[in-house]
């Protein structure tokens, strides 16, 4: 009875105690652990082999963990890693007898002829470290989830944090060789050639796609501007290019609007009905078909919408991960970054870390999911303060500095007619209402540029800026009375009033 009981319980890992079912032990590869220790001291090819896949926790045997540490300290110090250097540094701490003694140290050398396999026999060292984490996280979780005292939010967030850890500390990718990589480079080079058109996903705006060759897979890509200049609007009207048009599966994360606004507002930029109207419901008989017949291409796009609010990194992650399983998403777009929470247990860190750690873990999506991600981002109150045509810096992005340091993007839109500047600052003096300027400020892998666009207010959209476009302004307000059927295009002072193309930025959520 006594030897079932010992059995209940298991010490490891620095004295943690992990309460098992009867009869079962916690998964430990204990002959693996000597046979890699053993490797590592006659052998200084194991120790560059593992010293990056191991840690002292993934050993099961306290023993162990010591040895890996000394070896590991002796790495790091550029110092010799052999049985006599081990042994002398586990004396000057004081735990050569808490790791076996010189005797063991010893017996370990003669368990082993070589360092073949040694990684192979790491790996397998490091599953049983995570099913060992995975259970006593497990543990923790139920043994929490039984006191009433605690928050079950806060428990969630712990567990996520908790789990999150395990993963990004513990599943590493191995480097590869220069050949491998040529290889890779070559074949997609390659598949480019055969391709016809952008080597990326197409934004559905010429100039930009001439300049970006389309969104790349692995980039993050940050869209940042002051509140009202249409960030939501450039979003959607580059997702519904996407998903409408090039019927490419699309994610659409939006914290700030629920998923029904944002659908409306894809309706109103599908359908050319303004979103006063459909807000209201104020609907004539011909908008009401109007309506019906030129929606059912937004309804069969391959478009998803999440509006879960103050959504965590951790959850933004699984939910990805599960939109690229099952529906197999292109794109991801963040509405926006500064409402996403890090959830960390921790309650030390202050924003700006938080921040970093969100667009860090933004940029480690797009490549693991090889998929373009496209966050929004608010720039600072400095671009308000500032004399000119206030046109933003890098420098105005908000709350932290590893925004730009992490993106491989970093554009703003800018809309002068926001600040009652009604031309631009070019040599031609154009007008410029009803128009806007993407600004790539950052491209890692390609050019600089002002795109200008066109800004349709009232439908809550944008659209490639022609050379016709260009050369009106866009008045704010038709006759409600008129419709397509009595409008004369003579009595208007551009062609986009007689179409009832409602610029005015105070009628457009943004």
């Amino acid at each position: 009875m006594e030897e079932t009981k010992s059995l209940k319980t298991k010490t490891y890992t620095g004295g943690n105690v992990i309460p098992l079912e009867k009869g079962k032990l916690p998964p430990q590869a204990v002959e693996l652990e000597e046979a890699v220790l053993g490797a590592m001291l006659i052998d200084k090819k194991g120790v560059d082999e593992v010293i990056d896949i191991l840690q002292a926790d993934a050993f099961y045997k306290t023993a162990h963990q010591y040895i890996f540490e000394s070896i590991f300290e002796l790495f790091e110090a550029s110092e010799p890693v052999d049985l006599l250097t081990v042994s002398n540094d586990l004396k000057k701490k004081g735990k050569l007898d808490q790791a076996g003694g010189n005797t063991y140290l010893v017996n370990l050398t003669q368990k082993v002829a070589s360092s073949a396999h040694i990684e192979f026999h790491a790996r397998i060292i490091l599953q049983k470290y995570i099913q060992r984490s995975l259970i006593k996280i497990s543990n923790e979780i139920i043994e929490n989830s039984y006191k009433e005292s605690i928050d079950v939010f806060d428990l969630l967030d712990e567990a996520e944090s908790k789990l999150y850890d395990v993963t990004q500390g513990n599943i590493k990718k191995s480097s590869e060789t220069a050949q491998s990589l040529v290889i890779q480079a070559k074949k997609r080079i390659e598949d480019i050639s055969k391709r016809e058109g952008l080597s990326g996903i197409s934004t559905g705006f010429e100039k930009l796609d001439q300049l970006t060759s389309g969104w790349q897979p692995s980039d993050l890509i940050i869209i940042a501007a002051r509140p009202g200049m249409g960030k939501t609007a450039l979003t959607l009207s580059m997702a519904r290019n996407i998903a409408v048009l090039k019927q490419i599966p699309v994610a659409f994360f939006s914290l700030e609007m629920s998923s029904v606004q944002l659908i409306t507002r894809l309706i109103s930029a599908e359908t050319g009905l303004s979103s006063e109207k459909l807000r209201t419901g104020k609907l004539a008989d011909h908008e009401w078909e109007q309506l019906n017949v030129k929606v059912s291409d937004l309804e069969k796009a391959p478009l998803y919408i999440d509006d879960t609010p103050s959504l965590s990194i951790f959850d933004l992650r699984a939910k990805a991960r599960r939109l690229a399983s099952q529906h197999g998403i292109k794109l991801l777009f963040i509405d926006y970054l500064q409402l996403m929470t890090a959830a960390t247990s921790s309650k030390s860190g202050n924003r700006e870390q938080e921040i970093s750690t969100i667009s860090r873990n933004l940029k480690a999506l797009a490549k693991e999911l090889d998929i373009p991600v496209i966050a929004l981002s608010q720039l600072s109150r400095a671009v308000e303060t500032r004399g000119g045509t206030k046109r933003p810096l890098l420098s105005d992005l908000r709350e932290s500095g590893a925004i730009e340091q992490d993106a491989d993007i970093v554009s703003f839109i800018y809309r002068p007619e926001y600040y009652g500047i009604d031309e631009w600052d070019d040599e031609e003096r154009s007008p410029s209402t009803g128009q806007a300027e993407f600004i790539v400020a950052k491209h890692r892998n390609g050019g600089l540029d002002n795109i200008r666009m066109k800004f349709i207010g009232s439908l809550g959209k944008f659209e490639d800026l022609t050379q016709f476009d260009s050369a009106y302004e866009f008045p704010s307000k038709m006759n409600a009375a008129d419709t397509p059927e009595t409008i004369d295009p003579n009595n208007f002072a551009s062609p986009s009033q007689a179409f009832g193309l409602d610029d005015d930025p105070d009628d457009a959520p943004f």
